[in-house]
């Protein structure tokens, strides 16, 4: 994330966290970057009332939700579907159509909406659910009617299971150390310097946040994206073999 971008949504989350003493206040839909950054922020103090939420347990875009001290949102029965302004919404089409994700998002976009208004698009044979602002969802029903030159019947609310499943490639081997630069050039396949580049050319993230240091040293359960290569997960690091290298596992997001 850019300085400069990171200081404006750190300037908007301070208003919210002003005004969230009277009423709930709502940011986002944050990208993974966005909520890192401010979830560090959150957490220097006990006093402010956060939860993040996108509609489902393990979305990557999320609204950040900022309560006053009565509403208690760390609580199991907090009604996150009811407080957080946020809808499904599933278009249907024919299952020879092969929408992508990337389909659905340049139709929003060609509408003029907001990158920040639209969540995660998880997108099935014949069927896509894609999570909004509650106050965009009647422009979303009114307007949409195709996607790309693909035709869509649009309903409010989802049924059924979500159109979704993570998918992962397991990676398996040695390096040097846990350090940052032997870790990309696994991942990546290429040499130590050449990873070395990519990290001091800020194209690395280490828990979505960017990272130029090559001799960072890296942790189980670290998530590590790379512009151009994907994303990553580092599941084990260990043990070493006889030869005194340090075996890994990992997964790369499909």
């Amino acid at each position: 994330m850019q300085r400069e971008a990171e200081a404006l949504l750190l300037a908007k989350l301070r208003d919210g966290v002003s005004l969230s003493q009277k009423r709930p206040f709502f940011l986002g839909f944050l990208d993974e970057a966005e909520a890192a950054s401010c979830e560090a922020f959150l957490k220097k103090s006990r006093e402010i009332n956060w939860l993040f939420w996108g509609g489902y347990e393990e979305a990557e875009r999320r609204l950040l939700g900022l309560f006053p001290d009565y509403l208690d949102s760390q609580a199991e029965d907090f009604p996150r579907a009811e407080l957080f302004p946020l809808v499904p919404l599933t278009f249907l089409f024919r299952k020879s159509d092969p929408l992508s994700h990337r389909d659905f998002l340049g139709s929003f976009m060609a509408l003029g909406i907001e990158r920040d208004v639209i969540g995660d698009i998880l997108v099935g044979q014949g069927r896509c659910v894609a999570f909004i602002r509650r106050e965009m969802e009647a422009y979303f029903l009114q307007n949409l009617k195709k996607i790309g030159r693909v035709g869509v019947r649009l309903v409010s609310g989802m049924e059924g299971e979500l159109p979704y499943q993570r998918e992962f490639e397991t990676l398996s081997g040695v390096v040097a150390s846990p350090r940052l630069d032997c870790l990309v050039a696994f991942l990546c396949r290429t040499s130590r310097e050449k990873a070395a580049g990519l990290i001091t050319a800020g194209m690395v993230m280490r828990n979505h946040k960017e990272v130029l240091s090559v001799s960072e040293q890296l942790k189980e359960g670290d998530s590590l994206s790379v512009r151009k290569h994907g994303k990553f997960i580092i599941d084990r690091l260990g043990p070493l073999t006889g030869k005194g290298r340090l075996s890994v596992q990992c997964r790369k997001y499909k």
